[in-house]
């Protein structure tokens, strides 16, 4: 498809769900819960494209802005040990803790060192065998296969040094418990597509059998972002709630069964706190009994308290959909991409990021 037909199929699923917005006679309200999807949204100025009827809310789709403050707090600890290489994907590097961030402990000494994929912490590990050496799993369940894997393959390797400090989070329970908040309203979600080509989409038929909720997985251009609000637009209107693949070139009904698999090797499901909305059961991962050596938190303990929000800060709403960023009173000025006091302006896939650099630009879709 060329630019021009692009273009022409947008204006013309733009017009259509429009019709079908002012037909419904009332406001609709989409939540997205990828921060893929909301940096995409954002950048094709998709929200300035729809109707007034249609709204578009992030959710909790940035796993670094959903882990809470006590994980940070525990990372920034185990990384002031002087017998502690941290490992940690680069966007963790400014997430505020309590009272620190990883960036300040490094600045002060700390040895935190960024790689790009959790294998690359088995090098780490081999080259420092005095050191035990903490990677940071914090990711979704599409980075747990991999933290899996790479806790497979010391294990085979005969590595004691490297340990995970895991907080993966699971999507469909944090679905559920947002439709379980009064204060959350929608009609439909825009289901991720890099999670489901893990889970597949089976694990959202929930959403429509116990909630009625439309739901459609779909991928990151921005005619495919419109097509699936189409597909919301005329479930909605038809009063109906189906689970659609709108991704269906990557995303298989039952995922993938290897990344499962290795997953379910290495964690098990657990109760998990989110930033925002509270101890969700079953929401989380952690490390079977047969890996216990890996985890960090089994060999050293710390016992932090889980933290409020900061004062003003109101980053849990946000990702709840509940308020925008403009609502919160530190956005774009206590509280900007430099000077970060919650984690949804320091993840490029966080809501308050992609707020700040792309929410004042006009339409640029087709330009």
């Amino acid at each position: 498809m060329t630019r021009a037909e692009e273009k022409a199929l947008a204006a013309r699923l733009v017009a259509e769900i429009g019709r079908m917005a002012d037909a419904a006679g009332r406001k609709l309200r989409f939540m997205e819960v990828c921060g893929t999807h909301t940096v995409a949204i954002f950048r094709a100025g998709l929200r300035q494209m729809l109707p007034e009827r249609v709204e578009l809310v992030s959710g909790p789709g940035c796993p670094v802005c959903v882990t809470p403050d006590d994980y940070m707090d525990k990372a920034i600890a185990y990384a002031k040990r002087e017998d502690v290489i941290i490992t940690t994907f680069g966007d963790m590097l400014k997430v505020p803790g309590s009272k620190s961030s990883l960036a300040e402990a490094q600045a002060e000494g700390s040895d935190i060192r960024i790689v790009y994929s959790p294998m690359d912490s088995l090098t780490v590990a081999r080259e420092n065998p005095e050191k035990k050496v903490v990677f940071l799993a914090v990711g979704f369940e599409t980075t747990a296969p991999t933290a899996a894997a790479t806790v497979l393959a010391a294990k085979e390797e005969g590595l004691k040094n490297l340990y995970m400090l895991s907080a993966q989070k699971l999507v469909p329970p944090a679905l559920r418990a947002l439709l379980s908040d009064p204060l959350v309203k929608v009609d439909g979600f825009i289901l991720p597509g890099h999670v489901s080509v893990i889970t597949g989409t089976g694990v959202y038929q929930f959403l429509a059998e116990e909630y009625r909720m439309p739901g459609v997985v779909t991928g990151f251009e921005p005619v495919q972002i419109l097509r699936s609000l189409y597909r919301l637009m005329q479930q909605a209107a038809a009063g109906e709630a189906r689970i659609e693949n709108e991704y269906e070139s990557v995303v298989q009904a039952g995922g993938s069964p290897v990344a499962q698999r290795v997953t379910d090797m290495v964690y098990e499901e657990a109760d998990a706190w989110w930033r925002g909305i509270g101890r969700i059961p079953k929401s989380g991962l952690k490390m079977r009994e047969a890996f216990a050596d890996f985890d960090i938190e089994r060999l050293i303990p710390l016992d932090v308290p889980v933290e409020e929000n900061k004062p003003g800060c109101r980053c849990g709403e946000v990702l709840r959909g509940i308020v925008t960023p403009r609502a919160c009173p530190l956005f774009g000025r206590a509280c900007v991409p430099t000077h970060a006091v919650g984690p949804c302006m320091v993840s490029v896939e966080g809501v308050c990021a992609a707020w700040y650099k792309y929410g004042q630009g006009r339409f640029s879709y087709g330009r």
